[in-house]
C-alpha cells in the first residue's frame, strides 16, 4: 500500500512536470524572476550562466537544444544579446518570445556615449541601455508580463503562476524600500563605475555615477579619458571607484593609487550568486550593499 502511494505520488509529480511548459530564459535576472513565478510548477532553463559576458556569446549546442525544444522564451532583447536574435528565428520560431525592453510602462535609458552591445550603427535603438532589470520598478512591470504569458501559455497552472506573481510583486516592493532606504543619505555623482551598466538602479534611487571607465565591459578606455577621470580622483570630487565582479582591478588602482579614494567591486549580472529564485533580491541588495560602504566609508 506504501509502495503504491508512493508510486504515484512520484507519477503525479513527474506528469505535473512533463506538462509544464518548457521555459528559457537569456540571463541569470531574468531567470530569477521568472523561477519565481513559476515556483511549484518547473524551473526555466537558463542560456547565460554566470560569469559568461551576456553581449558576446557564442551558442553552445546544449542551449540550441534548449532553444528548438522550448514553448516559451523570455528574454532582455537584442540590445542586451544580438547574438541571440537569429537563433530564436531559426530554432524557436513557435515559441512564445517575451522580448521584455518591449514591455510598455517604462522609460528607456540611453547608453553614455551610445554603446549599442553589438548592434549595427544604423539600428534605430543602438543607443538604448538595455540593463533594465537593475530597477525593481521595471522588473514589477516585468513579473506582470511574465504572469500573463506563462497564464496564456500554460492556462492549467494559471492560479499558481498568479500567486507566485503576487508574491514576487511584494517582495521587490519591499525591496525598493530597503535599497530606498539605505542609500538615502549616500551622496551622488561621487564615484566611477567599471563601465555604463547601473543607470537605472542609480537613477532609480539617487546615487549616479561621476563617469564609468568605459562605455562597456568589452571597451578598453583610452588615455585621455583615463587621466580624465584620474583628475576627478585627485580633487576630491570622487571618492570611490569600482571593478566589475571577475574583472580587473588594474584601472581602479590605477586611478586611486597615492589618494584617499577607495575601491570596491560591483556586478550588474549576479556573476557569483547561485541561479535561483533568490538571486534577484540577492544581487540588487550587494549593489547597494557594495556602493554604500565604496562611498560612505
Amino acid at each position: 500500500m506504501i509502495r503504491t502511494l508512493a508510486a504515484a505520488l512520484v507519477l503525479t509529480t513527474t506528469q505535473a512536470l512533463a506538462d509544464a511548459p518548457l521555459v528559457v530564459t537569456d540571463i541569470a535576472p531574468v531567470h530569477s524572476l521568472v523561477a519565481q513565478i513559476m515556483e511549484g510548477v518547473s524551473t526555466p532553463d537558463l542560456i547565460v550562466p554566470p560569469g559568461a559576458d551576456a553581449h558576446h556569446l557564442a551558442l553552445r549546442p546544449s542551449d540550441a537544444r534548449k532553444l528548438s525544444q522550448a514553448q516559451i522564451v523570455i528574454w532582455v532583447g537584442p540590445a542586451l544579446t544580438p547574438w541571440l536574435s537569429d537563433p530564436l528565428e531559426t530554432l524557436a520560431p513557435a515559441a512564445a518570445t517575451l522580448t521584455l525592453m518591449d514591455m510598455p510602462g517604462w522609460a528607456h535609458r540611453d547608453l553614455i556615449g551610445g554603446h549599442d552591445h553589438g548592434a549595427d550603427a544604423g539600428d534605430t535603438d543602438h543607443a538604448i541601455d538595455p540593463h533594465a532589470w537593475l530597477d525593481p520598478e521595471i522588473a514589477m512591470i516585468w513579473v506582470r508580463a511574465i504572469r500573463n504569458t506563462l497564464v496564456t501559455t500554460d492556462p492549467e497552472n494559471a492560479n499558481t503562476y498568479t500567486a507566485n506573481a503576487g508574491n514576487a510583486l511584494a517582495d521587490l516592493m519591499s525591496l525598493h524600500d530597503r535599497i530606498s532606504a539605505d542609500l538615502a543619505d549616500v551622496p551622488s555623482g561621487t564615484w566611477i563605475a567599471p563601465h555604463a551598466a547601473f543607470g537605472y538602479f542609480t537613477d532609480r534611487y539617487g546615487v549616479p555615477a561621476a563617469e564609468a571607465i568605459s562605455d562597456s565591459d568589452a571597451e578598453t578606455p583610452g588615455p585621455a579619458h583615463l587621466a580624465e577621470l584620474r583628475a576627478l580622483v585627485e580633487a576630491g570630487t570622487v571618492t570611490c571607484v569600482m571593478s566589475e565582479t571577475n574583472g580587473p582591478t588594474d584601472y581602479a588602482d590605477l586611478l586611486t593609487d597615492g589618494t584617499d579614494a577607495r575601491t570596491g567591486i560591483i556586478d550588474d549580472t549576479g556573476m557569483a550568486l547561485d541561479p535561483g529564485p533568490a538571486l534577484y533580491g540577492d544581487l540588487l541588495t550587494g549593489i547597494a550593499a557594495q556602493l554604500k560602504a565604496c562611498i560612505v566609508p
